[in-house]
């Protein structure tokens, strides 16, 4: 059994062992190959680019003069520019990545960085041995160009390309390049001084001699400039003279055309105002139909409609009044033979009831009169007290003998009263009674 390994084209995978016992190494880069486990030994080495800083503290240049020097290195691991994409199936290697690979596997970049610099550092300093102060300086390109070219050789057996080196600073502890600096300052200092004193010396001459011609054109230009302004004034006075009857015969016609503009304007107005009255006028004509319409739709016909109702309603209520009135005809008609028919029967009934009365009454006689008379005074008096019993308190004025006289008159008075109510003779039927007294 054993796993897959994939690499990119940044980075180298050697692969050594094998199932048969080989101890080749193999070198993949951009490709896959495949570990038997507990046999097959597999590393990485990265292709990436090293950024380097070689520093070189106080070293002696030709002249004895300690000098710091600090630079930038880019380098890489070495392989083939036409390398092909391995497989499982390719033992091809190429011949510089397997010689970083005999060099670094193992090692971190860390490690790799670190002897890379050493190397870089050594012959920076053997260079620095060899040339003046002046050199290093002056020419940093040329100093660098030569680093790298004496280096290049070393660290290409360790399979290592220097892709770029510059020289970053060079700078020293005695002020051996700020003397070079202040000679160099102090020369450009005094020739510059002697070139301003030069300078300020044609300056002064030239200036005098710009400045007399200065006033010899001033003096020439002064006198132009009063003759140019007479006649400017004069050639203004003209213009002036020709603008203000210009202005003038302007504001007229300006007058003219705005007088006519604001006629022309106002009958637009007008006109404007006669479309706008007609508009009106039609707008109103429009809304009093539409009012009309608008009556028309919820007056108008629901009142004709509320009429056509109450109309219908009415002829059917008189209709049903008609019929009522002739069904209450009926039944009055048939209530009234009814009842004339009960009066009928009713009036036959009591004029044979007074008959058989007056026939009782005839066989009876003053006894049966008696009779009917007595059972009628409860019935009379009842009605001769009626007024009596409203009445709370009866107060009688006069003497004893004139309530008696009062009595008797009012006793007296009776048989005419029962008399005249019911047509009998009380003192007469009295008479005929045995042992009773007028």
């Amino acid at each position: 059994m054993g796993n897959i390994h994939t690499t990119g084209p940044n980075e180298a995978l050697i692969v050594s062992g094998g199932c048969c016992g080989s101890t080749k190494k193999r070198t993949i880069v951009g490709g896959w190959a495949w570990a038997w486990w507990l046999v097959t030994d597999v590393q990485r080495l990265s292709l990436n680019v090293m950024t380097l800083n070689p520093m070189c503290e106080n070293v002696e240049t030709s002249q004895g003069v300690p000098l710091t020097v600090t630079g930038v290195a880019q380098c890489k691991i070495m392989k083939s520019s036409s390398y092909k994409n391995s497989d499982y199936h390719n033992d091809e290697a190429d011949e510089l990545l397997g010689t970083a690979s005999e060099q670094f596997l193992g090692k971190s970049v860390k490690e790799i960085k670190q002897t890379i610099l050493q190397t870089l550092e050594g012959h920076l300093r053997a260079i620095l041995g060899t040339l003046t102060v002046e050199e290093v300086y002056k020419d940093r390109d040329q100093f660098a160009a030569l680093v790298r070219e004496v280096a290049a050789p070393d660290v290409g057996r360790m399979g290592i390309e220097i892709l770029s080196f510059t020289i970053k600073d060079v700078y020293d502890d005695v002020q051996y390049l700020a003397s070079l600096g202040k000679a160099q300052t102090a020369v450009v200092k005094r020739d510059a001084d002697a070139g301003v004193a030069e300078a300020n010396r044609d300056a002064g001459i030239r200036e005098a001699e710009c400045e007399k011609s200065a006033m010899d054109v001033k003096y020439s230009t002064d006198t132009k400039i009063e003759d140019n302004t007479r006649m400017y004034k004069l050639q203004k006075a003209n213009f002036d003279q020709e603008i203000n009857t210009a202005k003038a015969e302007s504001q007229l016609a300006y007058e003219l055309q705005a007088a006519k503009i604001r006629q022309r304007i106002r009958n637009e107005e007008i006109q404007i105002e006669v479309v706008e009255r007609r508009k009106q006028i039609e707008i109103e004509s429009q809304e009093v139909q539409r009012k009309d319409r608008e009556l028309t739709g919820t007056v108008k016909l629901p009142a004709e409609a509320e009429a056509f109702r109450l109309q219908t309603l009415a002829q059917a209520k008189q209709c049903q009044t008609i019929e009522s009135a002739r069904a209450e005809a009926e039944r009055i008609r048939k209530i009234g033979s009814a009842e004339a028919h009960a009066i009928e029967l009713v009036g036959k009934a009591e004029a044979e009831r007074m008959r058989m009365k007056a026939h009782v009454y005839k066989q009876y006689g003053d006894a049966a009169i008696m009779n009917i008379v007595l059972e009628s005074l409860p019935k009379i008096a009842a009605e001769v007290a009626a007024p009596l019993a409203k009445t709370d308190e009866i107060v009688l004025i006069g003497g004893n003998d004139n309530i008696t006289n009062d009595v008797t008159r009012l006793v007296a008075q009776l048989p005419p009263s029962i008399n005249a109510l019911t047509g009998v003779d009380l003192s007469k039927v009295l008479s005929k009674i045995p042992g009773a007294k007028a």
